[in-house]
């Protein structure tokens, strides 16, 4: 039985998975009171040392600094 409880990607090879099996992404960051809250969710297209490029629902991209936002998966 699989579990749904979310993953976070931090290693190169967790985006790069979550890229090729093209599954969608959610991108978190901190707020100034320190809670999390969601920015974005799409599908992996770039990675960096520094940051990850997800195509959001909508078509549009995003940038996102590996330093200060959490991303996770439903896979």
């Amino acid at each position: 039985m699989k579990s749904n409880k979310p993953r976070t990607l931090q290693k190169n090879i967790e985006f790069f998975t979550a890229a090729l099996s093209q599954c969608v992404v959610t991108a978190w960051q901190e707020d100034p009171a320190g809670v999390y809250c969601e920015v974005g969710r799409g599908i992996v297209e770039r990675i960096s040392e520094d940051s990850v490029r997800i195509r959001n629902e909508n078509g549009t991209k995003s940038h996102y600094a590996r330093d200060m936002t959490m991303f996770q998966t439903e896979k």
